[in-house]
């Protein structure tokens, strides 16, 4: 990497470094990463122009993307597209709560002037997890096929789950679409793939860039503290949504795509994602099997989850599944 920023680039750097498993460089200025582009050219120009917007105002800890010497953006290494991004500063201390960062943050890419076209979410919900559930179906059935093991077995006994709790949360989604309570921060923003703090880490990824309701972000990191923090999780999401809402309240069309997609098995599709990627079976069980293991109290969390936040959702007519476990 270190001959690549100095012939193609023309950038001398000195020490190399290491940030969470991915190795770069640093001059008396940037820190320099390669990311990998995965031929989704058009779909990393468009997060560019979304880092560009973030960095000019003001998050300097943004990695972005520079250009070569001839002015191309994207190169080949080892037979695989590329880009060299870049990052001014590692964000340190915050001055503000995360969840008042994450209202800002959103506020900023409500005042984004373009709508996105490939990294757009905004208004397609329904249909994508639609497309998404259909995808997987065909996929698991392949593989099913192809490898039989103990990995693609346990896929096989929780798939007719996967699908019946999606089909509700596809549902829950086409009924909220005729909700009229919604106000200006229901408009689209710059928001993150899945959302796992990562307004709070050193670095920005621009690769974790989309554009979508504000509900998304909110959405996953409440997922996030109902899998994994078991002892004190509501607590922290009434802290984090009290912060947020100090500057953007939430409406009640938004409260409903919060719960259409906590209800969206999301974290399950993504770890079958990783399975159909990484052929290491015997890591993907145990990590499928947990997450399997935790699907029940997950489901009772968020069967809980208006009554915990003290959201009378009955007086804001807003439904809930009813099938869900409850205390």
């Amino acid at each position: 990497m270190k001959e690549i920023l100095r012939s193609e680039y023309g950038i001398q750097v000195s020490d190399r470094i290491h940030f969470k498993g991915m190795e770069g460089y640093k001059d008396d200025q940037y820190l320099y990463f390669i990311i990998p582009s995965k031929n989704k050219e058009t779909i990393y120009m468009e997060q560019a122009a979304l880092a560009y917007y973030i960095f000019e105002n003001g998050y300097d800890n943004i990695a972005l993307p520079i250009h070569n010497i001839n002015g191309e953006w994207f190169r080949s290494l080892q037979d695989e597209s590329c880009m060299i991004v870049k990052v001014e500063r590692l964000q340190s201390q915050l001055a503000t709560t995360h969840g008042e960062r994450v209202a800002e943050f959103h506020q900023l890419g409500s005042n984004y002037n373009f709508e996105p076209q490939e990294i757009s979410s905004y208004g397609h919900w329904k249909q994508l997890w639609i497309n998404k559930l259909t995808a997987f179906e065909n996929k698991i059935q392949e593989e099913a096929k192809s490898n039989i093991n103990s990995y693609n077995r346990l896929v096989m006994d929780i798939f007719p789950y996967i699908i019946g709790i999606s089909e509700n949360a596809i549902q829950y989604m086409q009924e909220s679409e005729s909700e009229t309570r919604y106000h200006l921060h229901d408009q689209g923003t710059i928001a993150f793939q899945r959302y796992t703090n990562n307004l709070q880490s050193p670095i920005i990824w621009m690769n974790d860039l989309v554009y979508d309701h504000p509900a998304r972000d909110i959405a996953e990191y409440i997922r996030n503290q109902l899998l994994w923090n078991s002892d004190n999780s509501y607590d922290e999401i009434v802290a984090f949504l009290h912060e947020y809402q100090s500057i953007r309240p939430l409406s009640v069309f938004s409260w409903k795509l919060i719960y259409a997609r906590l209800i969206f098995p999301v974290h399950l599709y993504d770890c079958l994602e990783r399975g159909f990627l990484n052929k290491d079976f015997d890591d993907q069980y145990v990590e499928l099997n947990e997450l399997v293991g935790i699907q029940e109290k997950y489901e009772y969390k968020l069967a809980n989850i208006f009554d915990a936040l003290q959201i009378d959702h009955k007086a804001l007519r807003i439904p809930v599944l009813h099938w869900l476990k409850r205390n």
